[in-house]
């Protein structure tokens, strides 16, 4: 008797059959998901968070636990615009000071810059770097400088970074250095705002996403997503959520492949921390919108049972929202997949 499977037979037409439906449905879906992660990116920006956020208040920890009062907003245009120019002006001045005294001279410049530039609802970017503000900055952020030397000089950076494209694409020749900040050797605090920083730059477009990545920023940012310190791992979350929003999937897949990455998401979906949860929840949504393989290790993890659980816990939209989206995006896949979401929801709810 003949084999039923045989080519050419009628049961092996109809599984080449229902193999092409498969794939075509796989495929459809896995476009769908890249589609939908663009789509999330102009969202993302224009409603809840926005891809670039100006830092106006020290990070915590730092030795500026409140605002000074020279920090007070300042609405004059006219007035702010004079001030930056004197400001940068002093900054030229005060690289080149030597002797007693001029460490503090540099530190009461780079304030005065970061000042000016966390003053204003639209903070006088441009008139910083017309005054030639960033080369400067780049050589405040030299090895060797003092930790306070650096956080200063990283959050004027983070600043102008905030801009409009052209004012984030100015902050370029920063980025090695920026990036090179990011490492262990580094204290916590210069390390995230360099990480705000660079967050602010991934987000403007897939070219500096492009050249983020180029320049190592990926295994850094994802080191920093596993601080014990809830700001760092919220700041180094966002910050890879900016930088693998696609529509380039390499980054999705290279950062699911660094150790302690899906452990790092799992744990700090787990605290409490509404707003790391949040970020967190973001970088799943990336992941599994771009990377095939990130949905296969995420599902077979227990991602989906803490997402689900946000679900039926927080009112919080702007956690919401991504946790939703993320889990669209699993169940967007094969049949184990939706399965095992359906499994996991099960469990909790009944």
């Amino acid at each position: 008797m003949a084999d039923g499977n045989a080519p050419g037979s009628p049961a092996s037409s109809l599984q080449s059959h229902r193999y092409a439906i498969k794939s075509s449905v796989h495929n459809t879906a896995a476009s769908r998901r890249r589609e939908q992660a663009i789509a999330i990116g102009k969202e993302r920006r224009e409603a809840l968070m926005r891809a670039k956020r100006v830092c106006r208040a020290p990070l915590s920890g730092s030795d500026e636990a409140t605002i000074e009062d020279g920090d007070m907003v300042i609405d004059e245009k006219a007035d702010l615009e004079t001030r930056t120019a004197q400001a940068v002006e002093e900054l030229k001045s005060a690289l080149s000071s030597q002797g007693k005294g001029a460490q503090k001279k540099k530190i009461e410049a780079l304030r005065a810059v970061r000042r000016v530039l966390s003053q204003s609802e639209v903070p006088p970017i441009q008139v910083a770097i017309k005054a030639g503000a960033v080369p400067l900055l780049v050589q405040y952020l030299s090895f060797g400088s003092s930790d306070e030397q650096l956080l200063e000089a990283a959050w004027c950076l983070t600043n102008i970074a905030a801009g409009e494209p052209e004012e984030t694409k100015s902050v370029l020749p920063a980025l090695p250095l920026l990036v090179a900040h990011l490492g262990e050797k580094s204290s916590t605090l210069v390390a995230e705002q360099c990480a705000w920083a660079i967050g602010n730059v991934a987000g403007e477009g897939a070219d500096l996403r492009s050249t983020l990545i180029a320049q190592g920023a990926l295994w850094p940012l994802a080191r920093l997503m596993l601080s014990s310190k809830g700001s760092t791992a919220r700041t180094a979350a966002w910050a890879l959520s900016n930088l693998i929003k696609g529509p380039d999937p390499k980054a999705a897949y290279e950062l699911i492949n660094i150790d302690g990455v899906l452990n790092a998401i799992i744990r700090n979906l787990e605290k409490a921390d509404e707003e790391l949860a949040t970020e967190v929840a973001w970088v799943v949504v990336y992941l599994s919108a771009l990377s095939e393989k990130a949905i296969s290790l995420i599902v077979r993890s227990h991602v989906p049972q803490l997402l689900i659980g946000r679900l039926l816990a927080s009112e919080n939209l702007q956690l919401l929202i991504p946790v939703l989206r993320g889990l669209g995006n699993l169940v967007a896949g094969d049949e184990y997949m939706v399965d095992s979401i359906l499994i996991v929801g099960n469990s909790i709810t009944g």
